[in-house]
C-alpha cells in the first residue's frame, strides 16, 4: 500500500505545478487513494484538493518511512571503503611504475656523458638531473601510497 501512497503524492506534486488544473481525491472501496484531475472509474470522489502554495517545502518524512538511497549509512561506508581500496591500488601501481623508471634510468642516455681531456667520459649534469627527478617521483609515489593506505585504514 505504501507505493500507492508515494505514487499518489508524486502525482499530486506533478499536478500541483499546473495552476489551472483542479485536483480531486478519489478513494477505492479497498481504501486506496488516488489524486486525479479526471474521474476515476470505481472510486468514490471525496472532494477537491487545493494545490500547495508556490515554493512550499515538501512534507517531512514520516517515522518508519523508507529512507532515500543516499541516506543509507552502510552503503555510504561501503562506497567510501571501495573508493579507498581503489586509491590504494592506483597508488601502488604508480609506485611500481616510478620504481621501474628509476631502475631502468640508471643507464646514461645519449648526451648524458661528457668527454674528458684524458679521452674518457664522465656523467654530466643532465644525467644527475634525470636521476634526481626519478628519485623524487619514487618519493612522491611512496608518499601517495602511504596516504592512501592511511585513509583506507581510517575508513574501516
Amino acid at each position: 500500500m505504501q507505493p500507492v501512497r508515494l505514487a499518489s503524492i508524486a502525482l499530486l506534486a506533478a499536478l500541483a505545478g499546473v495552476a489551472s488544473a483542479q485536483t480531486y481525491r478519489y478513494v477505492y472501496p479497498d481504501g486506496r487513494v488516488i489524486y486525479s484531475d479526471k474521474p476515476v472509474p470505481g472510486a468514490r470522489l471525496q472532494g477537491e484538493v487545493a494545490p500547495p502554495p508556490p515554493g512550499a517545502a515538501p512534507a517531512a518524512p514520516r517515522e518508519g518511512a523508507p529512507k532515500p538511497p543516499g541516506d543509507d549509512p552502510v552503503a555510504a561506508r561501503l562506497r567510501l571503503r571501495a573508493e579507498a581500496d581503489e586509491e590504494v591500488r592506483q597508488a601502488e601501481q604508480a609506485l611500481a611504475q616510478a620504481r621501474a623508471q628509476l631502475e631502468s634510468g640508471k643507464e646514461p642516455l645519449p648526451g648524458e656523458r661528457t668527454g674528458t681531456a684524458s679521452g674518457g667520459s664522465r656523467l654530466n649534469e643532465a644525467y644527475d638531473a634525470r636521476q634526481r627527478a626519478n628519485g623524487q617521483a619514487v618519493a612522491a609515489a611512496r608518499a601517495r601510497f602511504e596516504r592512501a593506505v592511511a585513509a583506507r585504514n581510517a575508513s574501516r
